[in-house]
């Protein structure tokens, strides 16, 4: 048998093996996507299960089945979704529960069903630091400062703000019972309060306008980059231009962020064309984010202010306008949140609010710094110290600032 003859047949033979193994990892997918468990334990974990996903499912239908109680089919779920966020080590990556989901889109709407209140994480509870006016907690009076510590009779002590947050918040119509402490002339009292739940508009832009130096100068403040947060800051903008301003001030002191659309839109108020931000990622690549072509107001005097708790799409705009020259910044250095995260619904009604990638200001900086998720963030160009007995001072400065930048030409 001649050499040539040999290696046909031996090639031939890998041939036939390969299209076999085909065959049957074909069939083991099939079989495998039906009846997992009747298949042969080293093609199972090749075949249906390759990375241990059917493990996870396994452990969960075992304790539902074994254990002695009965732990509740969803809480099995949100415990194993929150374990698996929890061990990625990120603070900004989160899963949201049904509940906290319909929750965080209302929000992001400026819109909720509740006693109308801003408040903060507080080992004992929430810690009321905003009141809206018109608000069922106004008319009940609820007032800043004011310490929640049970919401019906449930006690909000070791809770985080958003579990809170969900037995104080409820159906319009419904009313909640509230035990809040008061400190009064150096006592702290505890009361008894009941409020009415209802529907909640969140105003997340606030407009004033100022005299300096011979200028009117239009300050608008936006709270949050949420939904409608553009059309509510040019509308603002517009109606402070006409009662005569002729140089503004975007205050995003304790903005901590929200939509990347919407700090693209706010930034295109004052820039013409070029890049607001690049996003980079391991999975969604790079995307550039430019100004439109139309600017509201493309070269009136322009100062930002920001302070500590500026984070996100602040960041974003603020990065934005300072490297392209279009604005001095004023305040305390920013919070350095140099990643964005992506919200992605599961079918159990809940969603990640997870990571995908670092953001960089037109000038490549990002405020993370090196492989860390928060780092030094943006230097202001005028810095004001913050001091809680002058907790105006950085906007002052702002607007004596930008009364003696130059006009236009």
């Amino acid at each position: 048998m001649s050499f040539w003859t040999r290696a046909l047949r031996a090639a031939l033979a890998v041939a036939a093996l390969f299209v076999v193994v085909v065959l049957i990892f074909s069939a083991g997918a099939y079989v495998g996507a039906r009846d997992p468990q009747s298949l042969p334990g080293v093609i199972r974990d090749r075949v249906v299960d390759p990375k241990g996903a059917g493990a996870i499912n396994e452990a969960l239908g075992t304790i539902r089945d074994v254990y002695y109680r009965d732990p509740g089919e969803r809480r099995l779920v949100d415990d194993a979704i929150g374990g698996m966020v929890t061990k990625l080590d990120d603070r900004f990556s989160n899963y949201l529960n049904p509940k906290t989901y319909e929750n965080f889109q209302q929000a992001q709407d400026n819109r909720f069903d509740g006693i109308g209140v801003v408040v903060r994480e507080d080992p004992l509870g929430l810690r009321i630091t905003q009141v809206y006016p018109k608000s069922p907690a106004k008319a009940a009076g609820l007032q800043i400062d004011d310490l929640i510590v049970n919401a019906g009779r449930t006690s909000l002590k070791g809770l985080k703000a958003d579990q809170a947050s969900n037995h104080v918040r409820g159906p319009a119509g419904t009313s909640v019972a509230l035990q809040v402490r008061r400190r009064v002339a150096g006592r702290v009292r505890t009361l008894r309060i009941t409020s009415k739940r209802a529907p909640v508009e969140v105003p997340i832009v606030d407009s004033k306008l100022f005299k300096r130096g011979g200028h009117r100068v239009g300050v608008v403040r936006l709270a949050q980059f949420n939904n409608g947060a553009t059309q509510q800051v040019a509308t603002a903008l517009e109606r402070m231009r006409k009662r005569g301003a002729d140089r503004f001030v975007l205050d995003l002191r304790s903005n901590p962020g929200g939509l990347v659309t919407q700090a693209q839109g706010v930034a295109s108020l004052f820039l013409k064309g070029g890049t607001v931000v690049t996003l980079k990622g391991r999975t969604v690549g790079e995307q550039r984010y430019a100004a439109g072509d139309d600017p509201l107001l493309p070269d009136a005097p322009l100062v930002v202010v920001v302070d500590r708790g500026s984070a996100s799409a602040s960041e974003i705009v603020t990065g934005a306008l300072q490297d392209r020259g279009r604005a001095k910044v004023v305040g305390t250095r920013t919070y350095g949140k140099g990643v964005f995260q992506r919200v992605e619904p599961l079918s159990n009604g809940g969603a990640l609010d997870i990571t995908a990638g670092q953001y960089f200001t037109p000038k490549g900086r990002n405020l993370g710094g090196k492989g860390t998720a928060r780092g030094g963030g943006l230097q202001p160009n005028v810095e004001v110290k913050s001091d809680p007995k002058a907790p105006n001072a950085s906007l002052d400065r702002a607007i004596a600032v930008v009364a003696r930048e130059r006009g236009p030409r």
